[in-house]
């Protein structure tokens, strides 16, 4: 059973250099392949994750006698496939409607497949240095996303997330060589594999190196930049998957260095939890107020996840399993949130042609099933009971007070408050111009719904994502269990 490990990823790239090299030749079978290869993807996802843990080891070859490539199945690594499988097929739907209108759909969905089969070989990587190989071709396969449209703009763009990840891949790079040049075999074991390795100062300059260099891709301050670039020009199909799910990529790499390399009792108290702590909030509170500010919707929604995704990484930074919880409930529910929200964008300039926020008047009479989609999930992301998110934010702020970092055990939960009246400010003034046009504006009430790709996914991720908040029993207990081996 061990090679089933391997099979979602070899499935996905298989499908995606089929899709990738046709030339267009069978483009009325793109999407066949594309919705069965994602499909097929699903199921095997589920079916690894109900497999026993044990029984799916695998070392595929050696680089060197001391650098396995292998594989390994834990808890977390099947939260993270089961969730990036689930929302990869969501939002491939809705690329089916909107990527006609972008044009090379054989060339998209060729490098979209492919980066589903590399997200896939991240979560069940069982050492750093096989994260690290797929992390890296996970940046450069989904490169292509951003630059879709080949315009000035989007090349830029594209270079820009090409340079900010080559910076985070050099940070964790020293990490790498450090340790493995004092005998670790960097794998990733609960509590830690770096026994007596983090107490001096240069193993944990090198640790937070690593959590800097993941965080690049998570969109942590001050590596963020990427971001709000990356999105206006990407495809929104892009966009979400960008937002939703690679970023967490970033966070996943930062739970193996923290928790699986250099364990809890290593790193808690150190000026590197500190440090890393403060800049996620930080993070919170920038990206909230970037997002407040800015008129263009898409990047709007960019800067909201700079700001989202950091609530991610400051529960991770506490150390505490409470925190932890919330962590990875807000990068479920984070994730649902973010891809519906880029989707209705996507929607809106699909039917639209708009792009700004002060142009949304009156939207809701013209897609009023997108803009319930947009108004519910923004809701849930602001935190409001009884929503999904509202339960991440309660863990993340009930931890936050139990992990007795001074300062910031307060000061945690009031920058969430904060930062949860920002994302009211810049999500909800969206419905509320939307639903209640001021009077004297020009208000187009032709009806422009998108299609069936487009809602079904839409609904779907809504449901889910405020529905979360009340039947969570079994997400709740299986991340625990996680949290129980590593604290």
């Amino acid at each position: 059973m061990s090679v089933l490990t391997l099979c979602p990823m070899a499935l996905c790239l298989l499908a995606g250099i089929l899709v990738g090299v046709s030339g267009g030749r069978w483009e009325s079978s793109v999407h066949k392949i594309t919705a069965g290869a994602l499909i097929a993807n699903l199921l095997l996802t589920v079916l690894i994750c109900l497999q026993p843990s044990e029984n799916l080891s695998l070392t595929l070859f050696h680089i060197t006698t001391e650098l396995p490539i292998a594989f390994a199945v834990d808890t977390v690594g099947k939260l993270f496939s089961l969730l990036i499988a689930f929302v990869w097929l969501m939002v491939a739907v809705a690329a089916f409607e909107y990527m006609p209108h972008e044009g090379a759909e054989p060339r998209f969905f060729g490098f979209y497949l492919a980066v589903a089969g590399i997200l896939s070989a991240l979560c069940y990587s069982g050492n750093m240095v096989t994260y690290y190989l797929f992390f890296e071709m996970m940046s450069l396969i989904s490169m292509p996303l951003v630059l879709h449209s080949l315009s000035h703009e989007a090349i830029m763009a594209a270079l820009k997330y090409l340079f900010y990840s080559m910076a985070g891949a050099f940070m964790m790079l020293f990490g790498l060589f450090l340790f493995a040049a004092r005998g670790s075999d960097l794998a990733f074991v609960p509590g830690g594999c770096l026994q007596g390795m983090t107490g001096d100062m240069t193993a944990q300059v090198a640790l937070f190196l690593m959590i800097v260099g993941f965080g690049t891709k998570a969109g942590m301050f001050p590596m963020h930049g990427w971001l709000p670039t990356a999105h206006p020009v990407a495809p929104a199909p892009a966009s979400a998957v960008l937002s939703g799910v690679i970023t967490k990529a970033g966070v996943l790499g930062i739970i193996r260095v923290v928790y699986y390399m250099a364990g809890v009792d290593a790193l808690a108290g150190t000026w590197v939890q500190k440090a890393w702590a403060w800049l996620t909030l930080v993070t919170v509170f920038m990206g909230s107020m970037m997002a407040y500010q800015e008129n263009v919707l898409k990047k709007r929604m960019a800067y909201s996840t700079v700001s989202q995704v950091s609530y991610v990484l400051f529960g991770l930074s506490v150390m505490h399993p409470v925190a932890f919880t919330g962590a990875l409930l807000h990068v479920v529910f984070h994730s649902l949130v973010k891809d519906t929200l880029f989707l209705s964008a996507g929607a809106i300039i699909l039917k639209t042609g708009r792009t700004k926020v002060s142009e949304l008047a009156g939207i809701c009479r013209q897609m009023p099933v997108v803009m319930w989609c947009f108004t519910l999930v923004s809701i849930t992301l602001i935190g409001i009971p009884p929503t999904s998110a509202f339960l991440s934010k309660w863990y993340l702020a009930m931890g936050s007070l139990a992990g007795g970092l001074p300062v910031l055990s307060w000061l945690g939960p009031v920058v969430l408050l904060i930062s949860a009246l920002l994302t009211a400010g810049y999500l909800l003034t969206i419905s509320i111009k939307g639903f209640f046009p001021e009077k004297g504006e020009a208000v187009d009430l032709t009806p422009c719904e998108p299609g069936w790709h487009f809602l079904v996914p839409m609904v779907v991720m809504t449901v889910l994502a405020v529905g979360l908040g009340i039947w969570a029993g079994p997400l709740i207990s299986v991340i625990r269990q996680a949290a129980a081996v590593l604290f």
